[in-house]
């Protein structure tokens, strides 16, 4: 299971990445674009996602992802179960997440410099 702790150190680690507080969740943003929220009890992770790929990927994995909120449906979101994410799958969601609110030469930038140090 994934901690908040690790996803914070992960977020966190992104360029541009701030976190905030904003009626009772954690959120994390760049220049004001959510991109990941905790639910306030910390079992849930909302994330930028595509829309028009999110019912697929629901279908594909009911058990871990599900519907945003019916007033965040209009907006590429999903969300999914903290318990049933697995460690690896969490980095590429997280990252996903990320370089959908990030320019896209921010993202190219650190994701070179991300590859080269795991080389």
């Amino acid at each position: 299971m994934v901690t908040v702790a690790r996803i914070r150190e992960l977020a966190m680690s992104l360029p541009r990445t701030e976190e905030a507080l904003v009626r009772d969740r954690v959120k994390f943003r760049v220049r004001g674009l959510v991109y990941l929220a905790l639910s306030p009890d910390e079992t849930e992770l909302g994330l930028a996602y595509p829309k028009l790929e999110r019912a697929a990927l629901i279908e594909a994995e009911p058990d871990l992802f599900f519907m945003p909120i019916p007033s965040d449906e209009r907006f590429n979101w999903v969300r999914a179960h903290l318990a049933a994410l697995e460690h690896d799958r969490m980095e590429e969601l997280v990252i996903d997440a990320w370089r959908m609110v990030v320019p896209k030469g921010v993202a190219a930038d650190h994701l070179a410099r991300r590859s080269t140090s795991l080389d």
